[in-house]
């Protein structure tokens, strides 16, 4: 096999060794059907059991209960910036977001299209380095939104913020859903694109509380309705049914990597390792996140000029360790080490970068 480079890329990103394996070998004749999984029939039975386990493999490893409904649907979670207040709008009632980085910045202003919009907390001013804390929604709102994990300047919600009982939580979980536990009875709603943690870019899982599905307006668009999908299964119209497949591959892997719990005692360790780099080197890389909202999934920080980190990042390509320059609002470096990040990887990264430290300080 061609040797495999550590792909620190903040999406798409490492998929699970295993499940590309398995989709290479049935490739050409998935389930002894003599045709790829590419070109059998949506509504054929061998699909509809990569529906039906996928759909029970995100309900085990999440614990998602029955009153929940999984989707998988097509436009990347950017489609749920809209699809959030189509679905959940309440007339006189304001829709309240938390801007904790670009891809919350993004959806607020999908929701400004919808009605009264209120940005309840930010960290803006100081370049989205923190989670602001002690976050309240109100009585009275029509859904609470927050954006768990930022990639672009490595923080994460580590506490649960506080939302009245009749006012559903909305959470864009795309960057770190199963990377640890997550109480999915504390949310109305979680979606996540699947091109960091679950699978590669083309689908996005949405689970919703039942209650909430029929809330949407009569004169919606139909495929902008969560009812239209959860009615025919993800499958109203042809699902992207390769990403989905993968998704359900590496859901099988994650289940015998013992699960959640397992995984993310693992994402802490692969965090520690890079963090306990920064933090002992004497301000020659500088982390961007604060320390208590520093992500699990990316690592981002910076060096003293652009100049040192491009030699960083440069020089780490021929050790087979790319992905590692920072989104330029950051700037820097970043290192995304999401569930399928072996740790043998983050090791690698860990000694490049302490040797590198030594010889350039």
């Amino acid at each position: 096999m061609t040797k495999r480079k550590f792909n620190f890329f903040p999406g798409p990103a490492t998929l699970p060794l295993p499940a590309l394996e398995k989709a290479r070998d049935e490739f050409l004749d998935f389930e002894g059907t003599g045709m790829s999984v590419l070109e059998i029939s949506h509504r054929s039975k061998p699909w509809q059991k990569v529906m039906d386990d996928a759909d029970a493999l995100v309900r085990e490893v999440m614990g998602v209960p029955s009153d929940y409904k999984v989707m998988w649907l097509g436009g990347g979670a950017s489609s749920q910036f809209y699809m959030v207040p189509a679905n959940l709008q309440v007339p006189g009632k304001p829709m309240e977001y938390v801007n904790t980085g670009g891809w919350s910045t993004k959806a607020i202003k999908e929701v400004e299209l919808y009605g009264e919009t209120k940005v309840i907390a930010s960290s803006k001013e100081e370049n989205f380095s923190y989670i602001p804390a002690d976050v309240e929604f109100s009585e009275g709102a029509a859904y609470a939104h927050i954006t768990s994990n930022n990639t672009l300047y490595g923080t994460e919600w580590n506490y649960e913020p506080k939302v009245p009982s009749d006012v559903p939580l909305v959470c864009d979980m795309s960057s770190d859903i199963m990377a640890r536990k997550a109480n999915v009875k504390d949310h109305g709603v979680i979606y996540a694109g699947a091109q960091k943690n679950l699978g590669p870019a083309g689908v996005t899982l949405v689970i919703v509380r039942e209650d909430l599905i029929d809330r949407v307006p009569e004169n919606m668009p139909t495929m902008q309705k969560w009812s239209t999908h959860v009615a025919k299964g993800s499958m109203f119209n042809t699902p992207p049914v390769f990403p989905i497949y993968m998704c359900k591959l590496g859901l099988e892997h994650l289940k015998e990597m013992g699960g959640v719990k397992a995984m993310e005692k693992l994402n802490r360790e692969k965090a520690k390792i890079l963090y306990d780099v920064i933090d002992s080197s004497d301000g020659f890389y500088k982390g961007h996140a604060r320390v208590d909202s520093r992500s699990l999934m990316n690592v981002t920080f910076t060096m003293e000029t652009p100049e040192l980190e491009n030699k960083c990042v440069d020089e780490a390509i021929p050790l087979d360790l790319i992905g590692l320059k920072g989104h330029r609002s950051v700037g820097g470096m970043r290192a995304s080490i999401y569930n399928a990040m072996p740790i043998e990887g983050v090791k690698k990264l860990a000694k490049y970068l302490t040797e590198f430290k030594e010889k350039n300080q």
